[in-house]
């Protein structure tokens, strides 16, 4: 396993890349409404992306081995659509969630990071599947030091996860990432304690934990891209890009809009 250590000079690219992408989703947040379409957010964000930004929107026309190529500029993934959602003409309607995943390039550096939206009010149980979810990925990313593993990430995810009845999706994981899209290691959202890679200063890696509301069963649909539970029940994720700092971690995804680590409330309170 070829694992990149980033320098200086990388994680500072980073860091501007992983702020850019957050900043698209602060921006596209105030138009994700009922009865915009999600191929309308598409080319909201890729024009944002391209105009504004002079970024690239890593997704589009990008194929690994087995796919095709990916026809737009974000993912978005409603309701019991888990990942890698394709943008098409299908309108939003009050109760809906929503992920939109977002991955820019700046000088040739990705930043890669999702969040959870709620199209008007949402049901009591699709909001606490978003909070959870996202109280999930932090208690990951709480996980990050140097010598710590990535068991240790999983582990922690999956416990909290499971805790309240929900599963873990185990088809798709967080990844390395840096001038390439996806890189070494895998970051799994379930596992042991102590086992896997021994997290080192300078590691970036994406934490992005998918839970289903009740099975953890997946379906590929026939676009080649779409992933949705099997069962139907809804579905929800986030992310963040992570750095491993020489005492903890460092959030290399945040903007003036991202949403602060609910655990700290918590602790204050």
């Amino acid at each position: 396993m070829d694992i990149v250590i980033k320098n200086e000079h990388d994680i500072e690219k980073m860091r501007v890349a992983g702020r850019l992408a957050s900043e698209v989703l602060d921006f596209i947040g105030p138009h994700v409404v009922a009865g915009i379409t999600t191929e309308e957010l598409d080319k909201l964000c890729h024009d944002y992306m391209v105009n504004v930004q002079g970024t690239i929107p890593a997704p589009l026309n990008y194929a690994p081995p087995g796919y095709t190529p990916y026809p737009k500029s974000i993912c978005t993934s409603v309701n019991h659509q888990i990942c890698h959602g394709v943008p098409g003409p299908k309108k939003l309607k009050n109760g809906d969630i929503i992920n939109i995943d977002i991955t820019v390039i700046k000088d040739g550096y990705h930043g890669d990071t999702s969040r959870m939206f709620i199209v008007g009010e949402g049901s009591l149980a699709a909001r606490r599947l978003c909070e959870i979810t996202f109280e999930a990925m932090w208690i990951g990313i709480e996980q990050v030091r140097p010598g710590a593993t990535l068991g240790d990430v999983g582990a922690a995810i999956q416990k909290f996860a499971e805790g309240f009845g929900y599963s873990v999706v185990r088809e798709f994981c967080g990844h390395g990432i840096g001038t390439k899209f996806h890189e070494e290691p895998q970051v799994l959202h379930y596992g042991k304690p102590g086992t896997g890679v021994k997290l080192q200063e300078g590691m970036i890696f994406t934490i992005e934990p998918m839970l289903n509301a009740c099975r953890r069963e997946i379906k590929e649909m026939p676009d080649g891209w779409t992933i949705v539970t099997k069962d139907h029940s809804l579905s929800a994720q986030w992310e963040h890009t992570v750095l491993v700092t020489a005492d903890g971690y460092e959030i290399l995804t945040q903007s003036a809009g991202t949403p602060a680590n609910p655990r700290l409330k918590t602790r204050a309170a």
